[in-house]
């Protein structure tokens, strides 16, 4: 009977299936529900430094300078309490780990919330860095910079073990991997979604795309955690963004990932999901004599590639143009 059982960022899963920041994870009864159906942890419905910001501004421009700063201080405070009595309830209740979650942009005050995070309980901090650099005065490298930055204060101020999570606008991932690992950081996820933004064109309106991944998304993250993994296999990975089955999860272990995190597929087909994907990497690691997920974990990735390397070619018209009908 195949072992399903993982480590990752430090952490003892029982199964590599992490339920992924989102509305699946912003109440205890969800969780309890994600639990009961075989998730193996669960990543917290994020703190949003862009969000917490807009509402304070919003109070902001009714009385004093004095006023302004109390309202804004208030924002934040109720923010953050919300999401540390949910760690609380959580970490009281369930008994899978629970890892809480920042998106955020600058290097502020995120220190102080890593600290009462830790405290509230939090097995682990997932931090989301995700924002356009699109300014034509931009510096380049400010914005990989900040990543370290921000881990650097964490770093200092928490015990636990601090996960980036990275988008996919990044001139060279592996370089930035290899500085948050020189830097502290337990694991990285690739990658992070934007925002879809569409145009509607009938009323010249601007609106959302879909807001759910895609299986097609999951080429781009199998092949740089298949890089990353065998450059700095010192870290733990995550892959997020188009793992829909069991055939993800797998595909995802032998690029080098310690794990996944899944959303949409479970606000598509239920819970229930979560055993299908068990069962199906279950079935798959039977059928190849495998007894524990290390025994294949990166078998795939970039060192065992060669040097006919599939996830450095970039020759997609050299494929077409020998490619008759």
């Amino acid at each position: 009977m195949a072992q399903l059982t993982t480590t990752f960022a430090g952490l003892t899963l029982n199964n590599p299936i992490i339920i992924s920041s989102s509305g699946l994870t912003n109440s205890l009864a969800k969780i309890q529900k994600l639990e009961e159906a075989g998730a193996a942890a669960v990543v917290l419905k994020s703190v949003f430094e862009e969000q917490i910001n807009m509402q304070a501004g919003s109070m902001q421009g009714y009385g004093s300078p004095e006023a302004d700063d109390y309202l804004g201080a208030y924002v934040r405070s109720h923010a953050l309490n919300e999401h540390i009595a949910l760690i609380e309830d959580v970490k009281k209740h369930c008994k899978i780990p629970v890892i809480a979650s920042i998106n955020c942009y600058s290097d502020s005050e995120w220190t102080d919330f890593a600290r009462l995070m830790e405290q509230a309980g939090a097995d682990a901090l997932e931090v989301n860095i995700l924002t356009l650099q699109t300014s034509k005065e931009y510096k380049p490298g400010s914005f990989e910079q900040r990543h370290i930055d921000i881990l650097r204060h964490i770093k200092k101020t928490v015990r636990i073990p601090v996960i980036l999570k990275l988008g996919s606008n990044l001139t060279n991932p592996v370089a930035l991997i290899n500085q948050l690992y020189a830097n502290g950081a337990a694991a990285v996820v690739l990658f992070n979604r934007f925002y879809q933004p569409d145009i509607q064109i009938d009323n010249l309106t601007f609106t959302t795309a879909s807001v759910m991944s895609s299986p097609s998304e999951l080429s781009d993250r199998i092949r740089w955690t298949a890089i990353a993994s065998a450059e700095v296999p010192q870290l733990d990975y995550a892959i997020s963004g188009g793992v829909h089955c069991g055939k993800g999860v797998i595909k995802s272990l032998l690029a080098g990932a310690s794990a996944v995190e899944v959303c949409s597929t479970i606000y598509q087909h239920g819970n229930e999901m979560i055993g299908r994907m068990k069962q199906e990497l279950s079935e798959w690691m039977d059928d190849k004599g495998f007894n524990s997920i290390a025994q294949f974990k990166g078998k795939m990735n970039a060192a065992a590639a060669g040097e006919v390397n599939p996830f450095e070619r970039t020759q997609f018209m050299k494929y077409y143009s020998n490619h008759e009908e």
